[in-house]
């Protein structure tokens, strides 16, 4: 059987046309019209908000959206009007309470508005691309009130007016305003700029241009300061109490124009409080507060720096450049060393320990130590002062301080070579003597001389400490010997040639009596050590002397070895001439006449007697045995009258030692830069020199240059046949 045919149903419309009442719409918005007024009057308890929403509701779904819309737009705009001419009719102080009170009635009645209109503002105002009710409340706001011819410039000046009066002292209505000015941030940033910040901005900088004016004409610095740091901070304060947090980097850039940009250089320059007498009376607080402002301001640190370095540059040239400060090395370094905490103390107190400053403290520094060529020699005077006697009694802490605050001056130098070669004199001094304080303070300082400047500078420091005790060894094992009892004892330090600063020409004729015990030594070590040569620094040596005067006093008299020449003489004749000593002991003619001076010319240690009697040596004195002489103690150490600087000749010969020291540093240098290199030009060799050579000396371009000359003339080198300023490595 077939399956009977579906039938397919259709719904049609329906045949007549349903009418909508046509006084519907205008019905309606009466409706909500009349709830608007109701609201704007404060009667919105009578209403019924869900009877209103639906109104809402069904005008836009029937397409009134447009009437209810416009509608709304003119009600709030009658509202808003006659708000306006009671906001316009408020006198004095009423005028921002007025304002206050009706913007609170205009937010909230904009609320209800918003919650009966919902359905719009999620269709046909997304739909139709108009402003959302409660954007139109705010815009309508600003336009009829804010905006308001008559309302605009008084509102305006009535907060600048409040704003003047609190900077003046007086107590304002701090609430009011931050309502106000919420206001004009509730309205929008554009509205907040134009119709007060601006004006506000523009207003500050007047006011702060004429009172720092004032101030300059009646202050010194540091009270300028003070009544600038606190203008600053009220400002911060006003704005975290009554304006937009944005406004603080415009207020504060304001103040900062206005009271430090613009007088910067006038406050650091001030005579007689300025920047410079800040420094030199250690005013910490003020100098902290000087840097805390200043460096809000572009410029601002520089300005302090530049004028802290050129001030420091000067007094240090002064300080090293002063010849009554360099007659006593000491004090020299000593001075540099406060000048140095000093600073330090300001820019870790007062400066934030800003890198900077610091930068700038070591620049200047470095500048004026290396005005005085004696510089490394007096650092070295001072370390060698410290070791012998200044650290006596010093906690291995505070010596390690003064050990660190050396190393820094040390950096500082230039000619780091010349240093090695004044600490190398000291330091064998001090060890050749016994009178170095601490050997833990002695290697300490070498360890950190090491790690500045490398191996190299220290291998021949640390080999005088080696020589020292091998130097006990070997004493021990030759007074284990039968034949060292006999004569006088001795004592032998064995040193290493080129680690030592020896000289080569120190020569003297030694008594018998001494002679012959020098020799057993001598052939005991030639004896147990192989192809070595042994050379007598009598220039270095001290020695021990029991003596006996007029009156049978008997001393033991501590002196040098040429000392002990001198006074061994005397035991064949009372009386000598300078030309008769000279001839018998071969002392060299300078080293004579300090170790003459010293045994006849200082008090209380006048062993001799010269004639005629004066203060300096001369070849016609004669010289006698003082039987006279008597002191409380039983031993007494005689001193050899030595500047403790060097005089004009040795300072030349050190210096010429150090320029031929310099040489060979320099070619190895040259040659291992043209080795990597191959080719260069004459200025990138001087240049590449300077740099590997910086961290022991600067040398000097004319140097290099005779360097080049002679490594060409040994065919090290040769110069290039078209370009004679370029040079080639030979292999």
């Amino acid at each position: 059987m077939s399956q009977p045919k579906k039938k397919n149903f259709k719904i049609e419309p329906f045949k007549h046309k349903v009418e909508m009442d046509p006084r519907y719409p205008e019905r309606t918005w009466k409706i909500l019209e009349d709830a608007i007024h109701q609201i704007y009057n404060h009667n919105a308890s009578n209403l019924s908000f869900e009877e209103l929403y639906r109104s809402a509701y069904n005008m836009v779904l029937h397409k009134y959206g447009d009437k209810l819309y416009y509608g709304l737009l003119n009600t709030m705009t009658q509202h808003l009007q006659e708000i306006g001419r009671l906001i316009e009719a408020a006198q004095g102080g009423l005028f921002l309470e007025e304002m206050n009170s009706k913007w609170m009635e205009h937010n909230k009645a904009l609320q209800m508005i918003r919650d009966i209109l919902m359905y719009m503002d999620r269709t046909y105002v997304a739909n139709y691309n108009k402003t959302p009710v409660h954007e139109l409340g705010l815009n309508l706001w600003r336009d009829n009130i804010v905006r308001s011819p008559k309302i605009r410039d008084r509102l305006l000046d009535t907060l600048l007016d409040l704003v003047h009066r609190e900077r003046t002292g007086e107590v304002i209505n701090r609430g009011l305003m931050r309502n106000i000015t919420k206001m004009l941030m509730d309205l929008g940033s554009t509205v907040y700029q134009e119709e007060f910040e601006r004006p506000f901005l523009d207003a500050a900088a007047d006011f702060y241009r004429l009172e720092s004016q004032q101030f300059i004409e009646t202050s010194d610095c540091a009270d300028y300061l003070k009544k600038a740091e606190r203008r600053l901070n009220e400002e911060i304060e006003r704005v975290s109490q009554y304006l937009d947090t944005k406004s603080e980097s415009k207020i504060t850039a304001v103040v900062e124009k206005e009271m430090i940009f613009n007088h910067m250089k006038l406050l650091v320059e001030m005579e007689s409080s300025g920047l410079i007498p800040m420094l030199t009376d250690d005013k910490y607080s003020d100098l902290a507060r000087m840097y805390a402002l200043f460096r809000r301001v572009s410029t601002g640190l520089s300005t302090i720096r530049d004028v802290m370095s050129a001030h420091l540059r000067e007094t240090g040239k002064q300080l090293v450049t002063d010849p009554e400060r360099q007659k006593d090395p000491v004090d020299f370094v000593q001075r540099l060393l406060d000048e140095k905490d000093k600073y330090d103390k300001i820019i870790s107190s007062s400066f934030n320990n800003d890198k900077t400053f610091q930068n700038a403290l070591n620049s200047a520094f470095e500048h004026f130590i290396n005005l005085n060529v004696r510089s490394p020699e007096f650092i070295s005077l001072f370390v060698d002062d410290k070791l012998r006697k200044g650290l006596k009694g010093v906690s291995e802490e505070d010596a390690e301080t003064v050990l660190d605050k050396v190393m820094m001056l040390f950096r500082y130098l230039q000619e780091k070579d010349v240093f090695e070669k004044y600490y190398k004199q000291h330091l064998a001094k001090r060890l050749l003597s016994g009178r170095t304080v601490s050997d833990d303070a002695e290697r300490s300082l070498i360890v950190k001389l090491k790690t500045e400047c490398g191996y190299q500078f220290t291998s021949k420091l640390e080999g005088m400490f080696t020589d020292m005790k091998t130097s006990r060894d070997t004493m021990l094992g030759f007074n284990c010997g039968g034949d060292s009892n006999e004569g006088p004892a001795l004592t032998v330090q064995v040193l290493t040639t080129g680690s030592w600063p020896t000289q080569s020409g120190a020569k003297c004729n030694l008594p018998t009596e001494i002679l012959s015990v020098c020799d057993k030594f001598k052939a005991y070590y030639l004896s147990t050590h192989t192809g070595r040569r042994l050379t007598w620094q009598t220039n270095m040596g001290t020695a021990d002397l029991k003596a006996t005067f007029g009156s049978g006093q008997k001393h033991e008299l501590n002196v040098s070895t040429y000392q002990m020449c001198i006074l061994m003489l005397f035991n064949q004749t009372d009386s000598l001439s300078y030309k008769d000593i000279e001839q018998a002991t071969d002392i060299p003619s300078l080293d004579l006449k300090r170790n003459l001076q010293s045994l006849a010319c200082v008090k209380g240690k006048n062993i001799l007697r010269k004639e005629p009697m004066s203060k300096d040596i001369s070849e016609e004195d004669v010289f006698t045995y003082n039987d006279k002489f008597s002191s409380k103690f039983y031993k007494v150490k005689i001193s050899t009258v030595v500047a403790q600087k060097e005089s004009e000749p040795e300072k030349v010969e050190t210096r010429q030692k150090v320029e031929e020291d310099r040489k060979p540093q320099i070619e190895a240098a040259i040659v291992r830069i043209l080795k990597a290199r191959r080719v260069l030009d004459h200025n990138n060799i001087v240049s590449e020199v300077t740099k590997q050579l910086q961290a022991r000396f600067l040398p000097n371009p004319a140097v290099i240059k005779k360097r080049l000359e002679s490594l060409i003339e040994r065919e090290f080198l040769e110069r290039d046949k078209i370009d004679r300023k370029v040079y080639r490595y030979l292999a």
